[in-house]
């Protein structure tokens, strides 16, 4: 299983004269065998004086702004204890000398002054947020702010050595990016090489074989030949006596379907992931008939249920083993949804992993061979992801910083775009991000260049080029099927979604996924084995769709006269009508598939049969004034070339599934290589976006994304708001909170109580604020706090402190390690906190710009709550189906 961060194994020296110099040196960080990145609170100015009015950046000595965070992220070889019920402690016996001074030492000074000195910083080290970090857990989201701030100190203090070593090692770190992205591309294009060569091997084995070698498709076997002897269909070969040659090639047809498609799905179904988790989603792949849930919250009324203050409700309790496990398939669909929110900084553990790669590369290899409505470029982009994921592990400037790690994911994306449509400039335009993106799409592309896995030296997954510029009467048609892509778009997204509502939640469909797929492999080998088209491979499919007819070209697709154009559109419009059906019930399957190019070709279809219904037209009326610009040449594509009509349809439908918009036209340029058709690809795609979003607001992974609950906020979209900080805001209990007025010794088995309440709230990421007097002065998160606990060796008679501002000397001992009880160490002094009056525009740039996982609210300088991520999502998503039905 893929790690999602880890931490650099780099710390920062403390001086023997600082440990002589400080009293409370026992505050230091824990000698246990987590390394980690650098102390970052030995960076911290030696005078800064803190107290419950201080801002949350102190200013030191000399005027400048400091502030102290870490990366969390643990070794990747650490384990750790990822509990989700009340854990039991590991050990009944301890040495109690430390503790009891401690608690000896607190409870005087808490009792001298109830508001408490803060001495020097030195002097109060412990309750600094530490560099102690733990695994981000499954479903929780990467700190953005504190990955940021730690792999800023680290080239700080790479770049402060002068030396020709410290010269040379930040030279390095700086080519560590390119040779990632070099290296990601490459190997994208290698995978994609395998890929394309060998599902165009065994793809023709469904119609027979070639007698020069079993592993030799038809095209290569017979060339340009018509009547090839050397391939045999399987009628011919086996000559069954009784039994016409086109029944046994049919026989042998669906077979083959079945047998690929039934082998594809059997290896999905050994990345099956089954997890206990709180925080439940409906499922992790494209699966439209999921059963969404409501999320829980827990609360308001518990304590109306008479449940003691500090104590989990009974409901609570039992809730994980109540909840269902959720259980997916990281190799089925396409993976592209589960990306973009993995991009964001959602974390899932394995999604992104080696045996995922292997499988789904194998398995997508066998799904398109069976000849399903099926595509292999969204696997591309999840594929190229697995790689630049494995890859991180090389640098550990990457491997140990969530962050940074993100940003080789971001541009494996783009490479993985480059090589599916071999349209690098397109894979840039698809991640957005800098020029280390386009230089993994480049090295991608380059790389497929050099392998040709097409045998025309392109890298393209086709190419056709027109002669013939449009005319001004064709503007309207292409914005008529920019209307009707966006429409067939739209349409395709509820068919889905009403196929899978219905037949997938089906008790014995749900419970056996494999006989969905027999299923659906078995509609797909009646319904395409009679039709000339639909048995092709989909990108061959398109190619012909799109190509333009020359004067001799002898291809169905090409009339000569009206009649003949009677009997193209007869044959069209059967395969429009298949194609569009086996792609709605092939979209969610378990097996590795894609909808990119399915959804051009049915589009394909629409524009080849309005552009006959044109070129007809021109048949019937030559001398139309309408007709005039056309040149007199006498050929059937001298004025309507329908293939550009069914390249503009189907970006139009492309668009009209995914909502890609300056992405789709910029590879369908890339396809064709005409500045002519750039316009009307443009206007078409246009058209069709603002056409399926009146009809259908959310893209297919929009609504994959909404439907599984994924913390996702989009950057690109803000809801109009109404609202304050405050009228989201949750009510204060004690539960949520640790409160330190009285003593800043907090029984370990009260904070584990807490911590499980978080847990059972499905707030894996969340963090308990620390309150004194109803004043904020700390934090400490989840995960830092279930690391902390897990380390005592007496959970049930230990008081951890929880007080930065408490000073003792421990009998000036030499060498004292830290004691574990002491998790001042964890408490992040500066959350972030904005008052219950904020605008709520305000919110959503904090959670959307600076990624953050929950926000501390004020009112009049008192806390008055916190908001997580999670809640700001689901409130997002209330919000905008009020919208949509208001």
């Amino acid at each position: 299983m893929a790690q999602s961060a880890s931490t650099p194994n780099e710390e920062a020296d403390e001086s023997p004269e600082d440990r002589r110099r400080t009293p409370s040196s026992i505050l230091r960080r824990s000698s246990s065998a987590r390394a980690s990145d650098f102390d970052l609170r030995s960076r911290l100015p030696s005078r800064l004086l803190i107290d419950e009015n201080t801002s949350l950046l102190g200013n030191n000595a000399d005027g400048n702004q400091t502030y102290s965070a870490t990366s969390r992220t643990p070794k990747p070889w650490m384990s750790r204890h990822h509990s989700s019920t009340l854990a039991t402690p590991k050990h009944h016996s301890r040495s109690s000398s430390w503790g009891v001074k401690l608690a000896s030492a607190v409870t005087s000074s808490w009792r001298r002054s109830d508001t408490p000195r803060y001495g020097p910083l030195e002097e109060s080290k412990g309750s600094l947020y530490t560099d102690e970090r733990v695994w981000y857990d499954q479903y929780t989201s990467t700190d953005w702010v504190h990955d940021s701030i730690a792999d800023n100190y680290r080239v700080r203090d790479l770049r402060a050595r002068k030396d020709i070593r410290g010269r040379i090692l930040a030279w390095l770190d700086g080519a560590q990016g390119w040779i990632l992205a070099a290296l990601v591309g490459c190997l994208t294009a290698c995978v994609a090489y395998f890929v394309d060569v060998t599902e165009t091997s065994i793809f023709d084995i469904k119609e027979g074989y070639c007698t020069s070698g079993f592993h030799i498709n038809k095209a290569t076997c017979c060339l340009i030949e018509e009547d090839c002897p050397l391939w045999k269909t399987w009628g011919d070969a086996l000559q069954i006596t009784g039994v016409g040659r086109d029944t046994v090639d049919f026989v042998f047809y669906v077979l083959f379907v079945v047998v690929f498609s039934v082998a594809s799905c059997v290896l999905t179904l050994t990345t099956k992931t089954v997890v206990q988790s709180p925080f439940s989603l409906p499922t992790m792949d494209e699966n439209l008939g999921a059963d969404t849930h409501a999320a829980r919250h827990h609360g308001e009324e518990q304590d109306a249920d008479g449940n003691k203050p500090g104590e989990i409700p009974h409901e609570m309790q039992h809730e994980q083993s109540q909840n269902p496990p959720m259980i997916y398939y990281p190799a089925a669909g396409s993976g592209v949804a589960e990306v973009k929110v993995i991009l964001s900084g959602f974390v899932v553990h394995g999604y992104l992993g080696f045996k995922t790669l292997v499988v789904k590369t194998i398995g997508m290899i066998l799904s398109i061979a069976s000849g399903m409505s099926l595509g292999k470029e969204g696997p591309f982009v999840h594929i190229a992801t697995c790689i630049g994921n494995i890859c991180c592990r090389i640098f550990s400037k990457y491997n140990h910083n969530d962050g940074k790690r993100r940003e080789v994911l971001s541009a494996s994306a783009a490479g993985g775009v480059a090589v599916a449509f071999g349209a690098p400039i397109g894979g840039v335009l698809f991640s957005l991000e800098e020029v280390r993106t386009f230089f993994c799409c480049i090295a991608a592309a380059l790389s497929l260049k050099f392998l040709n896995p097409y045998g025309t030296g392109k890298i393209v997954i086709f190419e056709v080029r027109y002669t013939t510029d449009w005319i001004l009467l064709e503007l309207f048609v292409y914005i008529l099927l920019g209307v009707l892509g966006g429409g067939l778009g739209a349409l395709f997204i509820k068919a889905s979604r009403a196929w899978a509502r219905t037949f997938r939640r089906i008790p014995v469909i749900k419970k056996y996924p494999i006989l969905e797929v027999t299923l659906v492999a078995l509609v797909t080998g009646f319904l395409s084995f009679w039709n000339i088209y639909t048995k092709k491979p989909v990108t061959e499919l398109l190619f012909e769709l799109a190509s333009p007819c020359g004067p001799n070209d002898s291809s169905q697709l090409c009339p000569k006269n009206k009649d003949q154009v009677k009997e193209i559109l007869g044959v069209l419009c059967i395969a429009f009508v298949i194609k569009g059906f086996l792609t709605t019930i092939t979209f969610g399957i378990k097996v590795p598939a894609g909808i990119y190019v399915p959804s051009m070709v049915v589009g394909g279809f629409l524009g080849r049969i309005v552009g006959h219904l044109v070129q007809y037209l021109v048949f019937d009326f030559p001398d139309s004034p309408l007709f005039a610009a056309c040149p007199a040449t006498g050929s059937s594509e001298s004025c309507i070339t329908p293939g550009v009509y069914a390249l503009v349809a189907a970006g139009a439908t492309m668009c009209g599934v995914t909502r890609l918009s300056v992405t789709l036209v910029v590879i369908l340029f890339e396809l064709t290589g005409s500045l002519d058709h750039v316009l009307p690809f443009s206007l078409s795609v246009l058209v069709a976006k603002w056409t399926a979003d009146a009809l259908e607001p959310l893209s297919v992974y929009d609504m994959l994304t909404e439907m599984n609950s994924y913390p996702f906020l989009d950057n690109k979209i803000q809801p109009v708001f109404t609202t304050e900080l405050g009228d989201i805001t949750p009510r204060v209990r004690s539960q949520r909170i640790i409160d330190i007025s009285t003593s800043p010794l907090v029984p370990a088995l009260e904070l584990r109580r807490k911590l499980q309440f978080l847990h059972n709230a499905g707030e894996l990421d969340g963090g308990l604020p620390v309150l004194r007097h109803g004043v904020l002065v700390g934090l400490i998160p989840a995960p830092e706090l279930e690391f902390a606990l897990d380390k005592l060796d007496n959970e049930d008679e230990t008081l951890c402190l929880m007080a930065t501002a408490v000073r003792f000397n421990p009998m000036e001992d030499d060498e004292v390690s830290q004691d574990p009880s002491d998790l001042t160490q964890y408490i992040d002094p500066a959350p972030v906190a904005l008052d219950v009056h904020s605008p709520m525009n305000l919110v959503y740039q904090c959670f959307v710009k600076l990624g953050l996982r929950y926000i501390c609210v004020l009112r009049d300088g008192q806390y008055a709550g916190l908001v997580h991520k999670k809640s700001f999502v689901k409130y997002i998503r209330e919000l905008e189906e009020q919208e949509r039905h208001g």
